[in-house]
């Protein structure tokens, strides 16, 4: 078994951007830490403001579901202690929770978004596997500050998966992210 395949990239977020390729759906960009692979994950518009008031540290006048259930877990002395996101099918991504009651350590599955939202308010690194940050990420070209067009869906019809995968690169190297989640959606929805 390769042991690069298995290990474990963490990541940080970069930025949530709307998509307006799909209504109410939001692009969390995830990065690797000392790195320059970058991982478009599509979230929810409750997710989105979950993850960026964490970030942000806005706090609601009433807790919201995250706050919620980070207040439960410190009460019960329970230890958020990582994300881990370990598959990806068809650009839909799933993660575990892993957490600490006393000594024993435990996961549960939940979708990133849940599973970040909640990382930032327990102070928990996000980790990748390896091999899936491989196949899902996108290269970041640091120098390039340009932005593309954005892309109607109708139009790419005719491409092929290659050329939408490297169009795709193209769109998050120049931080067209609009462009990227559309390209995405289109990749996703042929696999």
């Amino acid at each position: 078994m390769d042991k690069n395949k298995n290990r474990k990239i963490e990541l940080k977020i970069v930025n949530i951007i709307d998509t307006q390729a799909k209504q109410s759906a939001f692009a969390m960009l995830l990065q690797e830490k000392n790195g320059r692979r970058r991982l478009p994950i599509i979230v929810g518009p409750a997710e989105a403001q979950a993850i960026a008031a964490a970030i942000n540290n806005v706090r609601p006048t009433r807790p919201q579901t995250h706050d919620l259930l980070a207040s439960i877990l410190r009460l019960c002395e329970i230890e958020v202690t990582e994300i881990l996101i370990y598959k990806a099918v068809s650009g839909v991504f799933y993660s575990y929770i892993y957490y600490k009651k006393e000594e024993e350590l435990m996961h549960v599955d939940a979708r990133p978004s849940d599973a970040i939202a909640l990382a930032i308010r327990m102070d928990a690194p996000i980790y990748i596997n390896n091999a899936i940050l491989e196949t899902e990420c996108i290269l970041m070209d640091t120098t390039s500050k340009e932005k593309g067009a954005t892309a109607d869906r109708n139009n790419l019809k005719g491409k092929n998966i290659r050329t939408l995968k490297e169009e795709l690169d193209k769109a998050i190297r120049e931080e067209n992210y609009e462009l990227a989640s559309v390209l995405r959606d289109e990749i996703a929805g042929r696999q």
